[in-house]
C-alpha cells in the first residue's frame, strides 16, 4: 500500500502494522515518507512485535518528526489497550482464529482510513467488510465521531527544575512549544533532584503487577533517550555498570526464583545470580542470590535536568531564583506571580512540576517523605564496581565519595541528623557486612523531600476540578482544571519517571497516540483518587 497521496496535508498520519518482523516495512515506510517534499509533519508508526517483555513500548528516533511504537501482545489485548487515531492499517498474511479484534481496529480507525489487508483469511476478510472497510480498502465508519480537538496554543509555564520539571520542558520544545520555566531556587536541580546519584532499575513482580509494568516501561524509555541525549557517562554524570539487587533472606530469595522461572527475562533487562555467582560478580557475600540488572547503574540528578534543558534551546525562558510563587486562572490563561503579587509568567498551560511543594496548592494527597542520603569517603570502603542494593543502597565512588541510603522519614526536618545517619550505615552493613562506620555519625550526606503518592505511582495529566458528581466512575468523565497539569508524585524513581511521563504528558497535549496501554495511562491519572471517592458515594 502507498502511503504517500494519503499522508499529504496532514499534520500526523498514524500507521498500525500487525507484523514489525525485522523492521523493514517500518523502514521503507520512513524512507518513503522522508522522500516526500509533501509529506505530512509527523509519522507515527505503531507496531506488533516479538518481544520477551510484555506492552508497549517508546522508542525515540534521531528524528523527532517520527514516533515509533512497539507493542508486545495479542493484537487483540493491543488494539483494546491502544489510545490513538488511525489513519492506515497493514493486515497482511493475518488469519486469526478470533476475529473481534476487528471491532476494536473499527474503533480506532479515521473516516477514510487505508486498511491493507492481503493474503488474510477469508473470515477476517469478511469481517473487515462488516466493519467498514471496502473492496478498495478504505474505512467508512458507520457511526458519526467528534472531530478531534483543536490543537493547543503552544505556550506553557513549567512550574519546578527538577527532573520532572526539566523532562517536561524538553519534551514540549521538541514539538515547537515555547516554554516558561520557573523555579523558586537560583538553579535547576536544588531541591529532591540534588542528590549525588540516584539509581535507575527496573521493579519486578511474580504477578507483573500495574507498578511493575509502568517501572519496566519507564527504565527502558529513559535509557534509550538519555542515550540520545548524549549518554550516562558522557553528556550525563554516571555510569551504566549494573545493579545487584541482593535478596534479604532465604524467603525472598525463594520468591526471587519464582519470579525468574516464571518470566524468564532475558539477561540484558534482568538475570537471577545464585549465592555464587553474585558473589563473585560484586566481591561481597550474596548468601541468597541476587538479581543483575546489567543495564542499571546511578547518575547524577542536576546533570541529567542540565542535559535535557540544554536539548531546549531558544524555546525555553529560564525564570530562577523567583522564590515562593501562587498562580490562578486569569481570563484564560494561567498567570503565575512572586510573593509581591508581580507577574513572573502568563501562558494557557500550566504544568505543576514542583515536587511536595504542589500538595498544598491542589489539594492532591501528596505526602512530603524525608529522604537523608550518607556519604561515606571512598577510601573508607572496599571498592564496588556496580550498584549494591538490598534494604538499602550503595553507589560506587563518584568525585570520591559513595552515596549510602536512604531513609525514609516522616518528618520535615531538614538538617542532617545523627539517626538517619545510623541507619544508613546499618544500611550499608547489609550489603557489606565487614564495613562497619556506625560510629561515624558525623560524615556528610545531604536531605531532600520526596513527593509520594497513596499508591506510590506517579500522578500524571490534568489535574482534577474540585467538585465532581457523586456516582462518577469514569476517569474521561470527571471534570478537569481548563490547562492545568502535574507530573508529580515521583517518590525515589525520578530518575526513570520523569522522560516518560513527560513524554506521556505531552502526548496528551497534542492529541497523539499514547506511549502506554491505557490500562496504564488511568493508573497515572491525577482523578484517580478523585473517582475512588466519588465511586464510594462521598462528596468531592
Amino acid at each position: 500500500m502507498d502511503l504517500t497521496p494519503h499522508w499529504r496535508g496532514r499534520k500526523r498520519f498514524v500507521v498500525f502494522d500487525a507484523a514489525f518482523g525485522d523492521g523493514d516495512r517500518y523502514t521503507r515506510t520512513v524512507a518513503q515518507w522522508r522522500a516526500d517534499p509533501d509529506r505530512c509533519e509527523h509519522l507515527h508508526y505503531i507496531a506488533l512485535c516479538d518481544d520477551p517483555l510484555p506492552g508497549a513500548r517508546r522508542v525515540p528516533q534521531t528524528d523527532p518528526r517520527v514516533t515509533l511504537d512497539l507493542l508486545s501482545a495479542t493484537i487483540g489485548q493491543a488494539l483494546s489497550q491502544l489510545r490513538a487515531r488511525i489513519d492506515a492499517a497493514f493486515l497482511d498474511d493475518l488469519a486469526p482464529a478470533d476475529t473481534r479484534f476487528v471491532g476494536q481496529l473499527a474503533r480506532l480507525l479515521n473516516q477514510g482510513a487505508r486498511v491493507a489487508a492481503v493474503r488474510t483469511s477469508a473470515t477476517l476478510a469478511i469481517a473487515l467488510a462488516r466493519a467498514g472497510v471496502g473492496e478498495d480498502g478504505v474505512f467508512t465508519t458507520r457511526r458519526p465521531r467528534p472531530p478531534a480537538a483543536a490543537p493547543p496554543e503552544r505556550r506553557a509555564i513549567v512550574l519546578g527544575a527538577g527532573l520532572a520539571g526539566s523532562a517536561a520542558c524538553e519534551r514540549l520544545c521538541a514539538r515547537g512549544w515555547n516554554v516558561t520555566l520557573v523555579e523558586r531556587h537560583p538553579q535547576p536541580a536544588m531541591e529532591a533532584s540534588g542528590n549525588l546519584a540516584g539509581i535507575f532499575m527496573p521493579l519486578l513482580a511474580l504477578d507483573d503487577n500495574i507498578s511493575a509494568r509502568l517501572t519496566r516501561a519507564a527504565y527502558r524509555y529513559a535509557l534509550a533517550y538519555w542515550e540520545r541525549l548524549g549518554g550516562i557517562g558522557a553528556a550525563i554524570d554516571g555510569q551504566t555498570c549494573g545493579v545487584l539487587q541482593l535478596a534479604r533472606s532465604a524467603d525472598h530469595s525463594a520468591q526471587q526464583r519464582r519470579i525468574a522461572a516464571s518470566h524468564r527475562y532475558p539477561p540484558s533487562f534482568a538475570q537471577w545470580l545464585e549465592a555464587d555467582a553474585a558473589g563473585a560478580l560484586a566481591s561481597v557475600a550474596a548468601p541468597h542470590g541476587a538479581w543483575l540488572f546489567a543495564k542499571g547503574g546511578w547518575a547524577r540528578p542536576a546533570s541529567v535536568c542540565a542535559a535535557m534543558l540544554a536539548a531546549c534551546g531558544d524555546r525555553l525562558e529560564r525564570r530562577f531564583g523567583v522564590g515562593s510563587v501562587s498562580f490562578a486562572r486569569e481570563d484564560g490563561q494561567w498567570c503565575v506571580r512572586d510573593a509581591g503579587g508581580a507577574l513572573i509568567a502568563r501562558a494557557p498551560t500550566l504544568v505543576l512540576a514542583s515536587g511536595s511543594g504542589a500538595a498544598a496548592q491542589t489539594g492532591l494527597p501528596l505526602a512530603s517523605v524525608r529522604g537523608q542520603v550518607t556519604h561515606v569517603p571512598a577510601g573508607e570502603l572496599p571498592p564496588v564496581s556496580l550498584v549494591l542494593c538490598a534494604d538499602g543502597y550503595l553507589t560506587p565512588a563518584s568525585q570520591g565519595v559513595c552515596s549510602v541510603g536512604a531513609s525514609y522519614d516522616d518528618d520535615d526536618d531538614p538538617c542532617l541528623r545523627g539517626a538517619s545517619q545510623l541507619a544508613n550505615l546499618e544500611r550499608l552493613r547489609t550489603l557489606i557486612p565487614h564495613a562497619d562506620l556506625r560510629d561515624r555519625l558525623s560524615l556528610a550526606g545531604r536531605v531532600g523531600f520526596r513527593s509520594v503518592a497513596p499508591d506510590r505511582l506517579p500522578l500524571v495529566g490534568a489535574l482534577p476540578a474540585a467538585a465532581a458528581p457523586v456516582g462518577t466512575e469514569r476517569l474521561r468523565d470527571l471534570p478537569r482544571q481548563s490547562g492545568l497539569f502535574g507530573l508529580l508524585g515521583y517518590a525515589s524513581r525520578g530518575l526513570i519517571w520523569a522522560p516518560l511521563a513527560a513524554e506521556l504528558l505531552a502526548s496528551q497535549l497534542e492529541g497523539e497516540p499514547l506511549p502506554l496501554e491505557a490500562a496504564l495511562v488511568d493508573a497515572l491519572d491525577p482523578a484517580r483518587f478523585l473517582r475512588r471517592t466519588l465511586s464510594r458515594g462521598s462528596p468531592a
